[in-house]
C-alpha cells in the first residue's frame, strides 16, 4: 500500500506574533507549533507518523509566509527512504516566503536506504526582502551498521528559484563517484547548509557569513572536508562530508547558531524536539 500524504502552512504575523495556519491529507502532520523563543518565531515540528518512505509513496509539503513572519520548521527524527521493488519515492518541499519573512528549514537528516529509488526535491522562493537559512543533510545507507548503500538511487534538489540550483543523482554501485577524492571521497553523509536573501546580499554582510563558516569549519573535527563559498550574490553556501551523522550535525548546527545571531540578531534557540 502507497501513502500520499499532503500538508500546508501557512505563516503569518499578527502583531508582534507568528501565527500558523496547517491543512493535511493523509498521514503527514504538524506534531507541534511551539513559540520558545517568544510569540516573533513560530517552531514547527512536522511528523509522518508511518516513520519511512517506499516506492510508491508521495509526500508533499507547501509552505507560506506571509510579510513580517519568521517560522523555524524541523522534524523529530530523520526521513527514511527504503528499499524500494521497483516505483520511485518522493518528497517535494514548496516554499513561498513574502517580503520581510524568514524561514529555518531544519529538518533533521535524511537517510537513504540500500536499494531505495528515492528523489528528495526542494524549492525555495523568496521574494525581495526575505530570507532564510536552511539544509539538508543525506545519509547513504547504515555503514556503522552493517547496512552499506549498494544498490538503488537517491535524486537530491535544493533550488532558490532563478538564482541557485543544487542537483545531483547518485547510484549505490557507482563507486567511482562515491570513493572517488573528487566525489564523496570514501565518505557517506553530505550535508550542504545555505543562508539565502530574495536580493542581494551587502557584500560586508556576505563576507562575515562566510569567514563565520570556515572558521567553525576550521576549527571543527571535519576541518579538509567542510568548505564555504559564495559563487552567487544571493546565497553562501557550507558544504561538508563525513563518515557519519552525528559529526556533520554538530558542525552545520554550530554555523547556524552563529549566523543566526550574526544575520538577525538572534541568539540560537534549538528545537527541544533535537534532544528527545
Amino acid at each position: 500500500m502507497s501513502w500520499h500524504a499532503a500538508l500546508s502552512l501557512r505563516f503569518r504575523r499578527d502583531d508582534e506574533r507568528t501565527l500558523v495556519h496547517d491543512r493535511h491529507d493523509g498521514p503527514l502532520r504538524v506534531l507541534k507549533s511551539l513559540h520558545p523563543e517568544g510569540p516573533g518565531v513560530c517552531h514547527s515540528v512536522l511528523v509522518h507518523p508511518p516513520g519511512g518512505v517506499v516506492g510508491g509513496d508521495t509526500l508533499a509539503i507547501e509552505l507560506g509566509l506571509g510579510p513580517g513572519a519568521h517560522a523555524l520548521v524541523t522534524t523529530p527524527g530523520a526521513t527514511r527512504f527504503y528499499r524500494s521493488s521497483g516505483a520511485l519515492a518522493s518528497q517535494t518541499i514548496e516554499v513561498r516566503a513574502e517580503d520581510g519573512s524568514r524561514l529555518e528549514w531544519l529538518p533533521l537528516e535524511t537517510i537513504a536506504f540500500s536499494g531505495c529509488i528515492a528523489e528528495n526535491r526542494a524549492s525555495f522562493a523568496l521574494d525581495g526582502g526575505a530570507e532564510m537559512i536552511g539544509w539538508d543533510v543525506t545519509a547513504l545507507g547504515l555503514p556503522a551498521s552493517d547496512q552499506p548503500f549498494v544498490a538503488g538511487s537517491f535524486t537530491q534538489s535544493i533550488a532558490i528559484p532563478g538564482t541557485w540550483l543544487e542537483r545531483g543523482k547518485v547510484a549505490g554501485d557507482d563507486l567511482r563517484l562515491l570513493d572517488s577524492p573528487v566525489g564523496w571521497a570514501g565518505h557517506r553523509v553530505l550535508g550542504t547548509l545555505w543562508f539565502a536573501a530574495g536580493s542581494a546580499l551587502v557584500d560586508v554582510r556576505r563576507e562575515a557569513l562566510l569567514q563565520t563558516a570556515r572558521e567553525h569549519a576550521r576549527d571543527s573535527e571535519l576541518r579538509g572536508s567542510a568548505g564555504a563559498s559564495a559563487a552567487q550574490a544571493q546565497v553562501v553556501v557550507v558544504r561538508v562530508l563525513a563518515p557519519k551523522v552525528e559529526p556533520a550535525m554538530v558542525l552545520l548546527t554550530a554555523i547556524w547558531s552563529a549566523w543566526r545571531r550574526l544575520a538577525w540578531n538572534l541568539p540560537a534557540c534549538a528545537p527541544r524536539i533535537w534532544r528527545t
